[in-house]
């Protein structure tokens, strides 16, 4: 049996290696402070989630009597256990790998000043245009924040992208990419037509939606001079040869497809309640337009 040559034992050890090093690079770069900023979110929701019920329920949003106290109260409160658990998990899973991504992609003051704009502006922005849609019920609830975050995911890989794997990595993907997760929603949100019906307008509106979020994808990446399937294909080749690094990227990536299957089911409605499904998308859209244009005129140049 002949050994390795040395540069292929070097090269071995390296690549696993790199886990634990980008492991160590995180802890060393993780701050105390932004840590308690990122806990005290699932405690607060926790905290309020302590109160009795009635307390709890006179502080969602009613659309039909809206105030300025409901309007952000009600995105922290939660009436039952599942919902409150499913955005705390949500909330960690997000806000975790944003984070992550956010410091070794140095992208760290960008990603707290969004989290801070989703904490403190959002609720008040999301409460008033749901009362575009009149009607007699409550909002209530943290999961149009946790799209918000969902919606920022796209831009801290892209950070992290340019400062781990491409330097000249270029913002004009994240508009293409911004057009195939619409497309996504889309198909995940409206129903698709249904087989025994002759005509069903509204089946044919999800998947005419969906297909149009993707031709523009591809149409807007064909003008920016993006080869898709080069792309795509030298993009997975390096993600796939950089263990660690490669790896938080990926989980990133599946958030940011897998998220919105939870934040859009097929069937919204639930026990006595309705998934707010347009808050839902009016967080993930301004989450990604607002941050894109600002990383777009170099505010967040460092």
């Amino acid at each position: 049996m002949t050994a390795p040559a040395p540069d292929e034992r070097d090269r071995a050890a390296g690549d696993r290696s790199e886990g634990p090093a980008l492991r160590r690079e995180l802890l060393a770069s993780v701050r105390a402070l932004d840590l308690l900023v990122l806990l005290a979110v699932p405690a607060v929701l926790v905290a309020v989630f302590a109160l009795p019920e009635s307390t709890r329920r006179s502080l969602a949003f009613a659309y039909a009597d809206p105030t300025l106290r409901s309007a952000f109260v009600a995105h922290y409160v939660h009436l039952d256990a599942g919902h409150l658990a499913g955005n705390v998990v949500g909330y960690c899973l997000l806000a975790g790998t944003g984070y992550a991504l956010a410091v070794l992609g140095g992208a760290r003051r960008f990603f707290l000043t969004a989290l801070a704009t989703f904490l403190a502006a959002f609720p008040f922005v999301l409460s008033a245009l749901n009362l575009a849609v009149p009607r007699d019920a409550i909002g209530f609830g943290f999961s149009g924040i946790n799209m918000a975050l969902a919606g920022l995911l796209p831009l801290l890989l892209w950070a992290y992208a340019r400062e781990r794997f491409v330097p000249n990595a270029s913002l004009g993907a994240l508009p293409a990419a911004f057009f195939a997760l619409a497309g996504w929603i889309a198909l995940l949100a409206l129903p698709l037509p249904d087989p025994t019906s002759d005509v069903d307008l509204a089946g044919l509106a999800g998947l005419a939606t969906g297909v149009a979020g993707a031709l523009l994808s591809v149409l807007y990446a064909s003008s920016s001079g993006i080869r898709l399937r080069e792309t795509a294909r030298d993009g997975v080749r390096t993600v796939a040869s950089r263990p660690g690094e490669g790896d938080l990227f990926a989980v990133g990536v599946v958030l940011v497809v897998g998220y919105p299957i939870v934040g859009f089911p097929g069937d919204p409605t639930g026990a006595g309640s309705v998934v707010n499904l347009y808050v839902h998308l009016l967080g993930f859209c301004l989450a990604f337009i607002g941050p894109f244009a600002l990383l777009a005129v170099g505010v967040f140049d460092e």
